[in-house]
């Protein structure tokens, strides 16, 4: 998975492990001349967003979370209805992706 996001100071590409950006200022700024073979590699112009911190597993980190709630018997804010919510929000993306317009998700509850 990658996004790239272009704006008015600069562009972002950003993937699961890692990110460039590139500022406005350092962007090329290319002629094109049919006559002149280009042998500027551009993908260098982009410069490694550092890591400055390591996360866990998503899976792990959430599971680890759950556990401790439990052993001290505190409230879990992640429940069955908000499992049922991000469900119904990954289906309307897909569905929004498919058809090409925004859809409205009904509200859930239990029972």
């Amino acid at each position: 998975m990658e996004f790239h996001v272009d704006g008015t100071h600069g562009s972002a590409v950003v993937g699961l492990f890692g990110a460039k950006l590139q500022g406005r200022n350092q962007t090329p700024k290319p002629v094109w001349n049919p006559d002149l073979a280009d042998g500027h590699d551009y993908a260098d112009d982009w410069a490694q967003v550092p890591t400055n911190d390591l996360f866990l597993n998503g899976f792990r980190q959430q599971w680890e979370e759950f556990l401790a709630s439990y052993v001290q018997g505190t409230d879990y804010p992640f429940d069955l209805l908000a499992g049922a919510r991000g469900v119904q929000l990954a289906e309307a993306g897909l569905a929004s992706a498919r058809d090409g317009r925004k859809v409205t998700l009904d509200e859930l509850t239990l029972g």
